[in-house]
């Protein structure tokens, strides 16, 4: 492993795609600490311990989007939206290119389609960057975090243009660095600038912990005893083995190409597999589910507050306090419906993805078919069952892995932000940028004959992994 390290230093062209990479980094975090003009950080600060203790309403969605902002947004920097807006973007446009034809004759012309659609999609993203600064700042002024010389008059307009233009600025900075990672970095860029800002806030975690640690075996009050402790180490390490596992989990389906007779030759007639991942829908299930949950929980505990105020022995305040009490975040029905719902986003964006009938085509055009299987509408089928079965087993593992860092919040007592390393969005998320690096670099390893990081201790010009035939 050390040694895979050391020879990516040594080729040069390598060296500096992993040098611009952090150096792009750097830029990010440097952006990080750049306020927005007429916030007042101070009160804000304050303002963001207050909610983060505040688990059942505002305070966790706000932790929640902070996971992808790396904590900006809590401090109102420029970079304080992140990248999440051109996530969302492509996103919607992924899920539009299924229903709307036109759009997916776009797709079919090749690259000038493709640019095309990353045109609208980079339009879109600034269309949200704007809607999303606005009701940001907007909840700044109404919770009295702005500075006293901007909430009035003509100082106000400057407050909202000027805080927007730089959150939208920020955003599409960073759009612009992940593209440029692309080009002359390791790649996939906007994924490392999300995994940097879910990193950043490790350091927190662990100085919650060092804080927090009680040299009994047992802890006290408020305290994580070395029983504690072992138990979260442990509980972190199994959850990224779990994680890794159903992150390159695949169901290989086997897959005979048709022999052809030219002259006196025979080509064709190799046996290979067609890969399908066990949980083909990556982390989007849990982040539709999650940001779903979020605003209905917010929503009820923000009306039974109202009832309550209003007249606490009305039916309505008893409705809208039990409604709330059974869905506030961490609760059974609202696990189970959390649960529910990642199942549906799983079969979901899978069949938004995955077409068996468009599968069984490709199979046929190229000569290929399933042993045992007639070509066309019952390869289809096959391949549909396939598809829903294993996608039933992914939607079960990234509900375990979704509602860990609840289950720990709500029943060991630890901050969701130290909780959030134990699986959930940001874990895999995290888990899969890293071995989508890994699998980057060891490429480029072996194509220069180098050892990599899959190396089984064999020299560097020797082969590296051998079959099951040795």
């Amino acid at each position: 492993m050390l040694q895979a390290f050391a020879n990516i230093f040594r080729i040069k062209e390598l060296r500096n795609k992993v040098f611009f990479t952090f150096g792009v980094l750097v830029v990010y975090r440097i952006g990080f600490w750049i306020p927005l003009v007429g916030v007042d950080q101070s009160e804000l600060a304050r303002a963001a311990e207050r909610a983060a203790a505040d688990q059942s309403g505002f305070g966790r969605l706000l932790e929640y989007a902070s996971i992808f902002s790396g904590g900006s947004l809590q401090q109102s920097t420029i970079f304080g939206l992140g990248i999440m807006p051109y996530i969302t973007a492509s996103i919607i446009f992924q899920i539009l290119q299924t229903i709307v034809p036109a759009l997916q004759d776009l797709k079919k012309e090749g690259m000038s389609g493709q640019q095309k659609l990353m045109e609208w999609t980079r339009l879109a993203a600034v269309g949200l960057c704007v809607l999303q600064g606005a009701m940001w700042l907007g909840y700044l002024r109404t919770q009295n975090l702005v500075q006293p010389e901007f909430q009035t008059g003509g100082a106000m307009w400057m407050f909202y243009i000027s805080g927007i233009t730089g959150l939208t600025a920020g955003s599409l900075f960073l759009m612009w660095l992940g593209e440029q990672v692309d080009k002359y970095g390791i790649g996939n860029g906007v994924s490392i600038i999300l995994t940097a800002g879910i990193l950043s806030r490790v350091p927190s975690a662990i100085q919650w912990v060092v804080k927090s640690f009680n040299p009994s075996l047992q802890g006290g009050d408020g305290t994580l005893g070395v029983a504690g402790l072992l138990v979260l180490i442990a509980g972190f390490l199994f959850v990224i083995g779990g994680a890794i596992v159903i992150t390159v989990a695949q169901r290989r389906i086997p897959i005979q190409q048709a022999k052809h007779t030219r002259g006196r030759k025979v080509y064709g007639g190799q046996r290979h597999y067609l890969p399908l991942r066990i949980n083909h829908a990556g982390v989007m299930p849990i982040i539709f589910a999650s940001t779903l949950m979020m605003f209905p929980s917010s929503a009820c505990a923000w009306l039974a507050a109202r009832a309550a105020a209003t007249d606490a022995t009305s039916t309505w305040s008893s409705i809208t306090s039990f409604v709330a009490q059974n869905l506030q975040i961490g609760s059974y029905p609202y696990v189970i419906i959390e649960i529910l719902m990642i199942y549906f986003f799983s079969y979901f964006w899978t069949t938004v993805q995955l077409s068996p009938t468009d599968m069984s085509k490709q199979l046929r055009e190229h000569g290929s078919f399933i042993p045992g299987l007639r070509p066309g509408p019952r390869t289809a089928e096959y391949l549909e069952t396939v598809i829903s079965r294993i996608t039933y087993v992914g939607a079960g593992a990234l509900a375990v892995i979704a509602i860990i860092p609840t289950i720990v919040t709500q029943q060991l007592g630890i901050p969701f932000f130290v909780a959030q390393f134990l699986g959930g969005t940001g874990l895999l998320i995290v888990v899969s940028v890293a071995l989508d690096i890994a699998q980057r670099l060891e490429a480029s390893l072996m194509m220069r004959n180098y050892s990599g990081f899959l190396s089984s201790g064999a020299s560097e010009t020797g082969p590296r992994i051998r079959s099951a035939r040795g």
